[in-house]
């Protein structure tokens, strides 16, 4: 499952750091670039459900392991798009072939492990996260960099996601536990009408909606920041940057481990409060104080994500793929929507403006937090 999460944030994430060089080829503006990224979360986030259902059906193996494959595949032709918008078309088909991947990885971790185990195993699969998205990304740059153009950086992840998918494909232990369920579409709807009922479930929902809104604005146009004047760092540099996202891995298996210490409702509400401060930090001026922002806001998401997918995975009952579903669907369209939303802010007010939309995220994300300090983890 490492693999398979490695692999999801290292190829989703490939052009991000690409993004000022994929501006300046196709003459677009920062947030045209953008949907080199968002489209292809914004069509993940859309077939989440629906591939969750099928994997309910008729299970999660053969999903995961040609989805892996086949969003290598959709990455290497966008390397080699001879137009943004065929760009654009080729990381959708790479969203399409990796949608299911996610939710049948957390339901899987929640049917074949013990329940005490639970939070921990989610903690390192967050992890391996946070190390593929920080791997992608530097790798990206990296190459870009070294070779002078971005089709071999992009060309680069590519290559390392198709070994990924080789090497999970044949790792994967066979599902002990799992039981086919059947696509009953009056059932579906009930159980949808007990998920938002549940007291819990929606606002966590929002948690991921809003939290990954955060990840994707801010890593979105930090590239473009420190590109331009006065700080005017290189593809290289710019991409060292993700190295950060080393710390977004520890700190998600910390806070597995933190909760079965101190409740899921207090490690929430810290790292909700720890992100927010993080963002209001990259506001000042010195390129050191927004790389320590940076630091401390990607501690704090990767915690947030941690313990607030695991917390899901809990609470879910029996429909786990449908309640892992909803919530990826949650995080990736939150990135997406904020993510691409965030050009606006970006265009009209700068970096100020990027900031003051994160913090409102944040804050809403803690705010959130405290609501469910009192609610039973059971």
């Amino acid at each position: 499952m490492s693999l398979a999460g490695f692999s999801c944030f290292m190829l989703l994430y490939g052009t991000q750091p690409l993004l000022p060089q994929l501006a300046d080829t196709f003459a677009i503006g920062p947030g045209t670039a953008s949907l080199s990224v968002t489209a292809g979360t914004g069509l993940m986030a859309l077939l989440l459900i629906p591939l969750s259902l099928l994997t309910d059906r008729y299970g999660r193996e053969r999903l995961m392991r040609y989805g892996l494959l086949g969003a290598a595949a959709f990455s290497l032709a966008s390397a080699w798009a001879p137009d943004f918008w065929l760009l654009v078309l080729a990381r959708a088909g790479l969203g399409l072939c990796i949608a299911g991947v996610p939710a049948a990885a957390m339901a899987h971790l929640g049917e074949e492990l013990p329940m005490a185990e639970r939070a921990r195993a989610m903690g390192l699969y967050i992890g391996a996260n946070a190390l593929g998205g920080m791997a992608g990304r530097l790798l990206a740059a990296s190459v870009s960099d070294w070779t002078g153009s971005w089709h071999y950086g992009l060309a680069a992840v590519s290559l390392l996601g198709l070994v990924v998918a080789i090497a999970f494909w044949r790792l994967l232990p066979p599902a002990v536990h799992f039981e086919a369920r059947s696509l009953q579409p009056r059932q579906l709807f009930a159980d949808v009408r007990r998920i938002y009922a549940d007291p819990g479930l929606p606002w966590l929902f929002c948690v991921a909606f809003l939290g990954m809104g955060t990840l994707v604005g801010l890593y979105n146009y930090l590239p473009f920041l420190l590109g331009a004047a006065p700080y005017g760092l290189g593809p290289a540099a710019i991409g060292s940057i993700f190295l950060l996202y080393a710390i977004g891995s520890y700190s998600s298996a910390w806070a597995g481990q933190q909760v079965a210490r101190r409740g899921r409702q207090r490690i929430l509400l810290a790292m909700a409060l720890l992100l927010t401060a993080g963002i209001a930090v990259t506001l000042a001026p010195p390129l050191w104080l927004i790389v320590s922002g940076l630091a401390v806001y990607t501690f704090g998401f990767f915690a947030v994500h941690s313990v607030a997918s695991a917390w899901v995975g809990h609470r879910a009952g029996p429909r786990r793929g449908l309640v892992s579903a909803l919530y990826l669907a949650s995080y990736y369209l939150g990135g997406s929507v904020i993510g691409t939303a965030t050009g606006w802010a970006w265009s009209h007010a700068g970096w100020p403006g990027v900031i003051a939309a994160m913090l409102a995220c944040g804050l809403a994300v803690t705010g959130i937090a405290w609501r469910l300090r009192r609610l039973a983890t059971d």
